[in-house]
């Protein structure tokens, strides 16, 4: 009997390694679960002096996200599931974030949605020439959560409304570059620095720091200008109108979510009334709560995932169609109570 994630000691480590390969490591609830015990175990445990979180090798992904089929799911029903999920994959990413021992994610291959969730809030986060990071949910109907709305508002200018409107894939050096890893190490070097580590403790990450800037740094500035405002509609005219870079954009916005757009831009200007990583998770939960029982997620995961027909009819169907009320009623606060997190 297999399990989907596999808890050990090794070493100076603990050791957590996803193991669902045909799902690209998506997370569960068990996963999640399971991941909090551990943690929460090795805090008090002086045999562990860190924690490296890797997926099986020899697989494709880190983490492709979260278990879409099962939220689609509960969504279609009466979203208990769903609910209990976030509740338990938003205290995780929490407890990472305040994790008191050195945390390692080793984002080598897919690193996407729930996957960024438990490796971007980490204290070291390593990626290869095989990571491709992206926080794809607005093309499904859903918004980029996981702590999105306070980590990518910090990313560089506009950076963090670009990946969280357009999907944009970000592969390799690039991810260091940008800050979203702290160390770049070659694939095929991953599991040596794995064993040093173990054997050699956290100092040996200082030989894999990351150099250069990153592969589009003429878009930068571009970026910043396309990006810029509280108008969704704004920003699509824009790339539109503007270089062929932009057009391939505006051809990614096209196809997503209006309403998960405008929610996503939503997110994306709200960091000043934001004190906390739990205050961003806290939005987020109330958020997702509704999302999943929503027309553009359901018709999201039929279009993409099911049916794969790859024409999801969005209700609104425009983003001039989707109202600032539509928006915000996502953010306002549950009839049944707002998420409690952990205390460590």
């Amino acid at each position: 009997m297999t399990t989907d994630v596999i808890i050990s000691k090794e070493g100076r480590a603990g050791r957590v390694t996803l193991n669902r390969p045909k799902a690209l490591h998506a997370l569960t609830l068990s996963i999640c679960e399971q991941m909090t015990e551990a943690l929460l175990s090795w805090i008090n445990d002086d045999s562990v002096e860190f924690v490296i979180v890797d997926h099986l090798e020899g697989s494709r992904g880190f983490c492709a996200g979260g278990d879409i089929t099962m939220l689609a799911k509960s969504g279609a029903s009466d979203g208990a599931a769903a609910r209990e999920f976030f509740q338990t994959e938003y205290r995780l990413n929490d407890l990472i974030s305040r994790y008191p021992k050195p945390y390692i994610a080793m984002m080598d291959g897919v690193t996407m949605g729930g996957g960024v969730g438990i490796s971007v809030h980490g204290r070291y986060r390593v990626a290869t020439e095989r990571t491709t990071f992206a926080m794809p949910e607005t093309g499904i109907g859903l918004f980029p959560d996981v702590g999105g709305t306070w980590f990518l508002p910090k990313l560089s200018g506009e950076v963090g409304t670009w990946l969280a409107l357009t999907g944009a894939r970000v592969k390799g050096a690039d991810v260091a570059a940008l800050g979203l890893a702290t160390h770049f190490c070659e694939s095929a070097q991953l599991s040596a620095l794995k064993s040093s580590l173990i054997d050699g403790g956290i100092e040996v990450l200082d030989n894999y720091m990351p150099e250069g800037e990153c592969s589009f740094a003429e878009h930068l500035a571009e970026i910043d200008t396309l990006f810029a405002g509280d108008c969704a509609l704004t920003i699509k005219g824009r790339l539109e109108e503007g270089s062929e870079w932009a057009k391939g954009q505006a051809s990614k916005l096209n196809t997503a979510s209006p309403l998960s757009t405008k929610i996503a831009l939503h997110q994306m200007r709200t960091k000043e009334s934001l004190g906390s990583l739990q205050d961003a998770l806290t939005l987020e939960y109330r958020v997702a709560c509704r999302m999943v029982q929503s027309n553009d997620f359901q018709e999201g995961v039929r279009a993409v995932l099911i049916d794969k027909d790859q024409s999801p009819k969005w209700h609104p169907a425009s983003l001039p169609a989707t109202s600032a009320d539509m928006v915000l009623q996502y953010f306002s606060p549950l009839d049944t109570g707002e998420l409690s997190f952990l205390e460590i």
